[in-house]
């Protein structure tokens, strides 16, 4: 068993077991949570696909199955549907015991249009950075898709993602590089900011939110569609 398939494993395992849990029964929401991330992780392969192919970033087989589709190792297709599942569940329990745990929805606004400039700034900035540019467009456009819809994930997500943030970078830390000899996964850092928490690109913080936010942004609107 590879090491990043383990990762994905231990990431994966607890959630799924804890679906079944007689307060939360996550699993009841499972007609909505698996065709939103099968669909947000259509489009963020055929990123990962061409991106790879572009040498953007790239994959150390030392710890890998060995197994690949569409020039993807089969764990970095996995990544795409255990983590969003893990974020999803540590969000929805949060919310669970905590129902009240929301922003106020002035400060809400206030900060998802800070970081939309934020990200539409970087984004202009840094058009010849392939991950930069990327990246910042998917989360402005994730932001402005949040406000359009008038959705109110943000006001609990904001702080949730704290809270999720712990796993990342325990998962993200090891695939970047910490504590293990080289990287799962390696970056071509012409192609981003160069700026690292420990060993992660400052990008990845980005792609985690905004995957996670489309998630239930769809999600929301399953749920929506199902009760008309």
């Amino acid at each position: 068993m590879s090491l990043y398939f383990i990762l994905l494993t231990a990431s994966g395992a607890v959630p799924l077991l804890l679906s079944f849990d007689k307060r939360l029964q996550f699993y009841k929401q499972w007609k909505y949570v698996f065709p939103s991330i099968l669909l947000v992780a259509l489009v963020y392969i055929v990123f990962d696909v061409n991106f790879t192919n572009l040498g953007i970033w790239g994959f150390n087989p030392e710890y890998l199955s060995g197994i690949y589709l569409f020039s993807l190792p089969l764990e970095e297709i996995l990544f795409f549907v255990v983590i969003p599942y893990a974020s999803i569940f540590l969000h929805e329990s949060i919310r669970e015991y905590f129902p009240k745990l929301e922003i106020p929805k002035s400060i809400n606004m206030a900060l998802t249009i800070a970081l939309i400039v934020l990200c539409v700034l970087i984004a202009v900035f840094n058009i010849d950075k392939s991950y930069t540019f990327y990246i910042s467009l998917k989360l402005a456009v994730a932001l402005l898709l949040a406000l359009f819809l008038n959705s109110r994930i943000p006001r609990s997500f904001f702080i949730t993602f704290i809270v999720i943030l712990i796993p990342f970078l325990i998962v993200n830390g090891i695939l970047t590089g910490s504590y293990i000899n080289g990287e799962v996964v390696w970056y071509n850092n012409s192609e981003n900011l160069g700026l690292r928490v420990f060993t992660i690109p400052v990008e990845d913080f980005a792609y985690a939110f905004s995957m996670i936010l489309y998630n239930f942004l769809l999600i929301e609107q399953l749920i929506k569609w199902k009760s008309k």
